[in-house]
């Protein structure tokens, strides 16, 4: 009998995050190290976590905390919302998720946004933003083309109305 993975892929866990946590093989994205550290925290693999963390996330990670936060829930599952980026082609990416477990018999969600680093050839986990990642707004300049792809100068196309 196969065990699913706790991150939610309805894949058997020997398949899916478990030979990323044993170090028999490297996730191969941002989300698979975003699904494999969610395992890791629902199955205890503390070391793991240490291990996936960027040399700067180390300077305010908390081992005792991530010990107590593991071991004292119950996991209830892994909602990925959005990536950007975290590609094998890529250097770094962005992963949403929502993180649902019980913890003092209370439900709770912890929703990040996380930002994941790729160091020679590895992803590492970088930091993150409670919540949804903040939106990038780019101003567009009067003399920049414009945003509809007329081919105008924005302040002579849909500029031109504001």
């Amino acid at each position: 009998m196969t065990t699913e993975c706790p991150c939610g892929s309805a894949r058997p866990f020997a398949d899916c995050c478990e030979p990323f946590i044993t170090g028999a093989a490297l996730p191969p994205t941002a989300e698979a190290l975003m699904r494999s550290r969610y395992s890791a925290f629902a199955t205890g693999a503390l070391d793991y976590l240490t291990e996936t963390l960027s040399a700067e996330a180390r300077v305010d990670y908390d081992p005792a905390h991530a010990e107590d936060w593991s071991k004292n829930s119950d996991w209830l599952g892994l909602e990925i919302k959005s990536t950007e980026g975290g590609t094998a082609a890529d250097d770094d990416g962005w992963v949403e998720f929502v993180a649902h477990f019980r913890y003092a018999d209370e439900e709770r969600a912890h929703h990040e946004s996380s930002h994941f680093v790729k160091q020679e050839g590895r992803w590492f986990y970088h930091d993150g933003n409670l919540g949804p990642r903040p939106r990038r707004v780019v101003k567009v300049g009067r003399n920049d083309p414009c945003t509809c792809g007329s081919g105008k100068k924005y302040k002579k196309c849909c500029g031109a109305a504001a």
